[in-house]
């Protein structure tokens, strides 16, 4: 059965199939289930068009495995075959191929006539026409021109060149049916917890290369003697109580340095990476998920494809200048487990404070050319073009305002987005507010505090439909029982508007900037 936004996904997906040409990308959080919505494109599109052919492709064993087996629960029937080298299997001929990219890309015409391509970590597609998937596609796409390409993500964009839609990408939209907030909102995600640690890395000198630090002087700055000591010392002090901790390093030697350091103090550890055979990687991993390991250290390995929901301390120990890497690291905490109330962030790297929330993440900017307009700022006296670095306008020589500094203000929970204000409420007022964009009416409520607090707006859209709707009216009936009023459904939005401003408001608030809007944490009644 598939969750409310899964099914909202696949109908927005076949919405922009009929609706535009070229191929889209379906962006979803970590922990979303994208195997569930593949399972379920791959079942209705042959149900609904028994001759289609479709090729699932993926980077990683773990992902094909995971795909794969969904797949079957879904339908336990499915015509499905497996091409990969890493599982040991090379299965063709049936309507559904689940093939790993390293073992297909160069066997397009063994694979023959596709309909559908899914990609799952997208994200990994070349944006130039090159590479094994732009390869393999191409190949695909002389074969049969009329193949659809669907792509999915939690990070559609690439380190030096942007969102995965800007040309010459392969994909040609983005589709973004359900954010990390509903997830959590719903109880299909956890929260993360970060914290300010004492420790931290200078990375002065640290140079970089094509928009990322260069490896080799990160590790050397990074790991030192003094460095882990203090990292572990901290981890173990604010981890004591959690019980599968993650910890991503700069390198191969970084990672064994941080086991060896972990296991010398009593706490139980081993270290995955590239060159860890297969058999004792899956020992590793199978005994980190069964609690006989602590703590598993990595690097570059367990990002993608590991998915352990009771991972309840991430340690990020690799400053990193990619958002998509960013995400992904603090993506394995996300999944909810039994006994788990959230997962411990622990930014010894400035990752958080490099990037911002995970939820407001910004792509990275397009690699510079050299060959487009130079950067201008313009007077507002008298409309001279100047260089940004100016600070008085030659033209007329007024000052040009100092630019705000760049700063998250990330606090102790910061990574979730919430730096949230208090306010004692002395009063309120309600009234029915029409959208000037949308036109749609909602209810809005001021909360009033003392003389010098701001009066803070509430938005809520009792009147949309979807998610929107459904988490207003939720909130709104949660308000009126506190204040002490009872809301008829065949009242107007007047009515209720009335009623509630005789109501008792809350006694204090929690609450956030976003932008010009406020966002209400929490509301307490005493």
């Amino acid at each position: 059965m598939l969750r409310d936004y899964q099914r909202r996904a696949i109908d927005d997906l076949y919405d922009w199939l009929r609706s535009n040409d070229g191929h889209p990308c379906l962006v979803m959080p970590t922990g979303a289930g994208k195997s569930h919505i593949v399972a379920t494109l791959c079942k209705e599109g042959l149900q609904n068009w028994p001759e289609t052919r479709v090729l699932m492709l993926t980077h990683q064993k773990e992902l094909i495995e995971q795909n794969a087996a969904k797949m079957r629960e879904h339908w336990p029937g499915a015509p499905l075959g497996i091409y990969s080298a890493s599982i040991g299997k090379r299965q063709l001929g049936e309507p559904i191929t689940f093939a790993g990219i390293q073992s297909v890309r160069e066997k397009a015409r063994l694979l023959g006539h596709v309909d559908l391509v899914i990609i799952d970590e997208c994200h990994l597609v070349s944006h130039k026409d090159e590479g094994g998937y732009r390869g393999l596609l191409t190949a695909l796409l002389a074969i049969n021109p009329a193949l659809r390409v669907i792509g999915l993500t939690a990070t559609p964009y690439r380190l030096g060149h942007g969102l995965i839609t800007d040309k010459p990408a392969l994909f040609d939209g983005l589709i973004d049916p359900v954010t990390i907030e509903e997830l959590v909102y719903k109880g299909f995600l956890t929260t993360l917890r970060s914290k300010v640690t004492k420790a931290r890395f200078d990375l002065d000198g640290v140079h970089k290369r094509g928009g990322e630090f260069i490896e080799s002087e990160l590790q050397a700055a990074v790991d030192t003697e003094d460095n882990n000591a203090a990292v572990v010392a901290e981890i173990m002090a604010l981890g004591a109580d959690r019980k599968h901790w993650l910890m991503f390093c700069t390198g191969v030697d970084h990672a064994q340095h941080i086991a060896d350091l972990l296991n010398e103090r009593g706490i139980i550890a081993d270290c995955v990476t590239g060159a860890t055979p297969k058999a004792e990687r899956e020992r590793m991993i199978g005994d980190f998920k069964a609690g006989r390991i602590q703590a598993l250290t990595n690097a570059q390995v367990l990002t993608t494809g590991f998915d352990f929901p009771a991972i309840d301390l991430i340690a990020m120990l690799r400053p990193t200048m990619s958002p998509a890497l960013y995400v992904q690291m603090a993506g394995r905490g996300l999944r909810v487990a039994p006994g788990k109330a959230d997962c411990l962030v622990l930014d010894f790297a400035g990752v958080v404070a490099t990037h911002g929330p995970i939820t407001a993440v910004q792509p990275p900017t397009k690699a510079g050319k050299g060959d487009g307009e130079a950067p201008v700022k313009v007077c507002e006296f008298c409309d001279e073009l100047c260089h940004p670095s100016v600070k008085i306008c030659p033209a007329c020589g007024s000052e040009f305002p100092a630019p705000e500094p760049k700063t998250y203000w990330l606090h102790n929970d910061d990574i979730m987005g919430f730096a949230p204000s208090k306010m004692p409420v002395t009063s309120w007022r309600w009234r029915k507010h029409t959208s000037k964009t949308s036109g749609k009416d909602m209810l809005e409520v001021t909360y009033y505090g003392a003389l010098s607090d701001p009066g803070v707006k509430e938005y809520l859209t009792v009147t949309h439909e979807g998610y929107a709707g459904e988490k207003a009216v939720f909130t709104l009936n949660i308000i009126a029982n506190n204040a002490g009023v009872a809301l008829k459904p065949s009242m107007t939005l007047d009515g209720f508007a009335a009623i509630l401003s005789g109501g008792k408001p809350p006694t204090g608030i929690t609450y956030k900037r976003d932008g010009k809007y406020y966002r209400i944490i929490g509301r307490t009644w005493l």
